[in-house]
């Protein structure tokens, strides 16, 4: 797994980084059974207002069903495949079950074809398996995490993702996310051994506006260059910055803490992110 710099022939080719893909082992045929219909809005409402900017356009996608759930216990699975999902930036791997199903799940770092994985309590704690927070050892680098037992794993899926298992605490574990925060969750939720796939995601180069709008990324006019009444950080005569750094209804950013105090779930939170 790595990265790709095209030669520069063309100026969309000079600055362009792209993944190698060398992980993966299909082309895009993903199985029909585990895919659903993706439609578009362009960003778009019912009335056919535009409530959302810089969305509309790009490719055509069709959903993969995830299995964020792991919740067949005690049957191996072996890996069929590894695949790319359009929709997430991780890869996805595809699980032929010993009693004939077939599931995607999220692909973890090392993933390879034909090794057999299993979730449950008699799972051992290697890269793939799916295991109860308070059967996995201390230390353990884990992905896709339960917030509640049975819901399915809502923590640390994107690409190059990962979280530690820090330490046990009654009916809790602490668990250091990759952002710095540290938080409690129940040791009966679920989470999977190993880091998510792609990790070098973020170092890629899109190298032309075009490809941004084959995502659906509609172009983003910079706030500095509207006019007061479009934005607080407009106008000014030539160049002048914006001011203080805020959104377009006028909430700071770089620093400004959202997050609402009374929030039911500050109780797990142990240590907030770093700044």
């Amino acid at each position: 797994m790595g990265l790709r710099k095209l030669k520069p022939t063309t100026p969309g080719q000079r600055f362009k980084v792209v993944n190698d893909f060398e992980q993966l082992t299909t082309g895009n045929n993903p199985v029909k059974s585990l895919i659903l219909k993706k439609s578009k809005s362009g960003g778009r409402n019912n009335t056919g207002k535009m409530t959302m900017r810089h969305t509309g356009g790009g490719h055509k996608k069709r959903y993969r069903v995830i299995d964020f759930k792991r919740n067949k216990f005690g049957i191996p699975a072996t890996v069929s495949t590894v695949e790319y999902d359009p929709n997430r930036t991780a890869f996805i791997a595809l699980l032929n079950y010993a009693d004939g199903e077939k599931r995607y799940i999220i692909c973890p770092n090392g993933m390879k074809v034909g090794q057999t994985v299993v979730s449950g309590k008699d799972a051992t704690p290697e890269v793939g398996n799916a295991l109860y927070i308070a059967d996995i050892p201390l230390g353990a680098t884990i992905h896709n995490i339960e917030l509640r037992p049975g819901q399915g794993g809502v923590m640390v899926r994107s690409a190059g993702a990962y979280a530690q298992l820090m330490a046990r605490d009654g009916k809790y574990a602490i668990i250091k996310l990759a952002s710095g925060e540290v938080r409690m969750v129940l040791q009966t939720c679920l989470a999977t051994i190993g880091t998510v796939s792609n990790s070098e995601h973020s170092l890629q180069n899109s190298g032309k506006a075009g490809r941004s709008r084959w995502l659906g990324r509609r172009p983003r006019t910079r706030p500095v260059a509207m006019n007061p009444v479009d934005h607080p950080m407009g106008g000014g005569e030539g160049r002048a910055s914006g001011g203080h750094p805020r959104s377009r209804n006028g909430i700071p950013a770089k620093g400004y803490k959202t997050r609402a105090k009374k929030n039911n779930s500050n109780i797990y939170i142990v240590e907030r992110r770093k700044k």
